[in-house]
């Protein structure tokens, strides 16, 4: 009974999918698709159905009437979107003569042209720099010797740098607590051409050379160091060589370097170089006691020499603030103030020769 049931339901199939009763469905209502139909049967088998290789004809299956083919060039299929391709340049990728094809550019991008505008560097001018010097300032700025101006912890000094500047030399100076201080100020003309900040520093770097140069004591000249060199930090002090002439600068460096002369003997000192848009600030602070005759006059780090350096379209402009602490006892005692400024004016007389083999 179960046989008769089974063989009339497969007959009625067979009847079901035969070529007349498929005509007595209209094409837009069939059920079927022209490639590929399923039985509903097979859906209401308990385990899950999974497709055999064997019902699917690959040749069948890809064909040039298949949407896999020709309907992807289909506008009917897949209706241009002006809003989607908005480039001109687009427009040519669906045109049969055109030299882009989706073979050979599956995937592409156009980006708009980007245009980055650099900040313009302007020189600064001296005005700009210090905006209140007199005119007696102005006149010994200029000159061979510079300005130069002592004063005490307790008064002001005389040079005032734009405070929207942040060229605050004297900040740092009393941080070590001085009794004394000493500013000064030289405007170097320029010889052939403009300096840059890698000419300063590579002026700066020549340690070796500050030995050459000479104070005027009466009108003569007086070499107060009679060596000067690096060394290979505060522990190590084993004489080293400059460096070669850098070409790129770096953000900021710390060096040490040893100084010697008649009255005060071996001088050690730390510097530091840090460089800013417009200019390199240059600071030497003493590491080691300073001894005047073997008696000893000013302990470690109480001894400050800062100096900023910066092209102005005058010329180069060299502004420096020193500081350095006496007890009362040896300062009434003893005027130190000459003494430091002889060396004050051998570190100009350095840094300008340095600046000019530059040019």
């Amino acid at each position: 009974m179960r046989l008769a049931g089974k063989t009339a339901c497969l007959l009625f199939l067979l009847i079901l999918i035969s070529p007349p009763f498929m005509n007595l469905f209209p094409e837009e209502e069939s059920f079927f698709d022209d490639d590929i139909f399923f039985f509903e049967e097979f859906f209401i088998f308990e385990e899950m159905f999974s497709f055999d290789e064997s019902m699917l004809d690959a040749e069948t299956f890809l064909t040039e009437e298949n949407l896999y083919t020709e309907n992807l060039y289909d506008e009917e299929f897949y209706p241009y979107d002006e809003s989607f391709f908005a480039s001109d340049d687009l427009d040519d990728i669906f045109d049969d003569n055109s030299d882009y094809s989706l073979e050979e550019n599956d995937f592409f991008f156009q980006a708009p042209t980007l245009v980055i505008e650099a900040p313009k560097f302007e020189i600064r001018s001296l005005d700009v720099v210090f905006p209140n010097l007199s005119i007696i300032q102005r006149i010994l700025i200029s000159s061979n010797e510079g300005f130069r101006n002592y004063f005490l912890k307790d008064e002001s000094p005389m040079l005032i740098p734009n405070p929207d500047l942040e060229i605050d030399l004297l900040s740092t100076v009393m941080e070590t607590n001085p009794s004394h201080l000493i500013e000064a100020m030289v405007l170097v003309p320029y010889n052939e051409r403009e300096l840059d900040l890698l000419d300063i520093y590579n002026a700066l770097g020549r340690i070796e050379k500050i030995k050459d140069h000479p104070a005027t004591i009466d009108g003569n000249d007086f070499y107060i160091f009679t060596e000067s060199s690096r060394i290979e930090s505060s522990r190590d002090r084993r004489a080293i060589s400059d460096p070669p002439p850098a070409e790129t600068l770096p953000f900021s460096e710390t060096f040490y370097l040893r100084l010697r002369e008649n009255s005060f003997g071996n001088l050690f000192f730390r510097g530091d170089i840090s460089i800013s848009m417009y200019g390199i600030t240059y600071s030497m602070i003493n590491f080691t006691d300073v001894r005047f005759f073997l008696l000893p006059i000013m302990r470690a780090e109480r001894f400050i020499t800062i100096i900023y350096l910066e092209t102005v379209k005058e010329g180069l402009l060299i502004y420096s603030m020193s500081g350095f602490y006496l007890p009362n006892f040896i300062a009434d005692r003893v005027n130190l103030n000459p003494n430091i400024n002889r060396r004050i004016e051998v570190f100009l007389k350095w840094i300008t020769e340095g600046l000019w083999l530059s040019q």
